[in-house]
């Protein structure tokens, strides 16, 4: 796996966020010794989950832990173009269709220990091709190799490519926006990855305005701590 890539316009986030993220790093690491291959998902677009995907993944690398971040929202991702690759990738859709092999779509990044596998093209049929053996196989070298995997999957709500991708996984994680999303959508994407038998690991509220609530307000910079992600 010799494939290398620069990710551009890395932002710096603020150190509420930062800290945030390193909270939920550490629940990562207390909810079990062979949590290993952990799917980020939500329940619509723009909950901020490939965001936190992608900060949870380069918060676990900055532990000097081997880790292996795969974009597999073939239908939109948003993590190419987000840092500016500056040249064509392979991924996920290509190794899937077999048209590339595992070791020609994994990219070391300019992070230390943290390699990426982007969607690739978009495919019209992404569910049939997460079903096939060849994901699985992904996931089991991934295991082997990488001290932790860490997939951003499809919203669920209405699509059922992430719950083809928890079958393989060890927990999961749900990113939710504050204030926009009703309790029956989420109950629908509970419901899903309970019926696949993925442990729900918990969730990450995100987009919090720390300042609107009164309970946020009242306790200040611990309201501030444990809100997961960028004020709206």
């Amino acid at each position: 796996m010799n494939n290398e890539i620069r990710l551009n316009r890395l932002e710096v986030k603020d150190y509420q966020y930062e800290e945030a993220i390193k909270t939920l790093r550490t629940n990562i690491q207390f909810s079990g010794r062979n949590l290993k291959v952990i799917m980020m998902t939500s329940s619509v677009p723009n909950e901020g989950k490939s965001e936190t995907s992608f900060s949870l993944a380069s918060s676990l690398a900055q532990l000097d832990k081997k880790v292996l971040l795969v974009d597999a929202d073939i239908r939109k991702s948003v993590l190419a173009s987000r840092y500016h690759l500056g040249k064509a990738v392979d991924g996920l859709s290509q190794y899937l269709s077999g048209q590339k092999k595992m070791e020609e779509v994994v990219y070391q990044t300019n992070i230390p220990n943290l390699s990426m596998i982007f969607a690739g093209p978009f495919c019209p049929n992404p569910a049939e091709l997460l079903e096939e053996n060849l994901m699985g196989n992904l996931i089991s070298r991934g295991r082997e190799y990488y001290d932790y995997v860490i997939i951003d999957t499809p919203p669920m709500s209405n699509l059922i490519d992430g719950a083809v991708i928890s079958q393989h996984c060890d927990g999961a994680v749900i990113v939710i926006e504050s204030g926009a999303i009703s309790y029956r959508i989420l109950q629908k994407v509970k419901t899903q990855l309970s019926k696949s038998g993925c442990r729900i690991l918990g969730v990450v509220l995100n987009k919090v305005n720390i300042h609107e609530s009164g309970y946020y307000h009242y306790y200040g910079k611990y309201g501030e701590y444990y809100s997961y992600g960028k004020e709206d």
